[in-house]
């Protein structure tokens, strides 16, 4: 049994060096993982990367040069109260990346914990977790937020991250019950099982480790998801909203002035779509990646 344990950890070590392999092979696994760490790197640097462009602070704004369009002194133009695009833009990236994390996290946690309750136990536990997740799953989600976002006082980034986890978190608890449900059946979970290994350290040690990369995957992709939910939101009047800065809320307040100030729009909209479009395919290659089809 100890011989079969230790040839599943072999085989997780040869399948992690077959993944890697399989994605530094691939360009567009670069192009996007570049994307992102530059991204990150303006996300966590916003005052000085500002800075370079001369326009370090988003909220000094000059009525008399609203909605200029981009020049030497403000590159990405300036919005209706005068504040540079820019800087606005580069700000909002934090705000926006970090609600998309905080909710992938947060519903990661949540499918983790439940999913593999009723992946790994079945039986009642796998039924009503089931039947909860159904009842989640039957709420229209744009319509559930809104109702939510509109009853509560103050929508703060955390506060919209935790409602988008509250209705989010279904689906990927469906997908870790799936997987590890294909685990368990495995020789080596029978083998730790049949040792006496308690629940916890077989779950721990050998289905989560061996389940995880499928829902990685799909969380990776769903980072980008939750970044569109939030625009949605906001552009719909029932996201953030000042003093909040993100790429939804600048696009909620430039759709007005598009014919007359398209770079209001224009900005936001083009990071927006760069950092969902990186995402979802990045997604998609750890998909391909952790398939055995896919890497071959």
């Amino acid at each position: 049994m100890t011989d079969i344990i230790a040839a599943q950890e072999g085989v997780g070590v040869a399948r992690t060096r077959g993944v890697w392999g399989t994605l530094r092979s691939r360009p567009t696994f670069w192009i996007s993982a570049g994307i992102l760490v530059l991204l990150l790197l303006v996300a966590a640097l916003p005052g000085p990367i500002s800075d370079l462009f001369g326009n370090p602070d988003p909220r000094a704004c000059a009525l008399g040069d609203s909605r200029q369009a981009p020049s030497a002194a403000h590159p990405f133009g300036t919005d209706l109260q005068g504040c540079d695009v820019l800087a606005n833009v580069v700000y909002g990236a934090g705000t926006s990346l970090s609600i998309g994390f905080l909710t992938t996290v947060i519903c990661l946690a949540l499918a983790l914990v439940l999913g593999t309750l009723a992946g790994y136990f079945g039986g009642w536990a796998d039924a009503l977790i089931a039947r909860l997740t159904d009842v989640f799953l039957g709420f229209p989600f744009l319509l559930a937020a809104i109702v939510v976002l509109n009853s509560v006082p103050e929508r703060t980034p955390v506060i919209l991250s935790l409602v988008l986890a509250f209705f989010s978190w279904p689906t990927l608890a469906r997908i870790v019950r799936g997987s590890v449900r294909q685990v368990r059946d495995s020789e080596f979970v029978q083998a730790a099982t049949a040792m006496g290994l308690s629940h916890a350290r077989i779950v721990l040690t050998h289905v989560l480790p061996n389940a995880l990369g499928p829902v990685l995957a799909i969380a990776t992709t769903m980072v980008g998801s939750v970044i569109v939910a939030e625009s949605t939101l906001t552009f719909l009047g029932v996201g953030l909203v000042h003093p909040s800065i993100s790429w939804g809320l600048q696009l909620s307040t430039a759709q007005s002035y598009f014919q007359i100030a398209p770079h209001m729009l224009v900005f936001p909209a083009l990071f927006l779509t760069l950092t969902v479009v990186a995402l979802i395919s990045l997604g998609d290659i750890l998909r391909d990646a952790l398939d055995p089809k896919g890497r071959s």
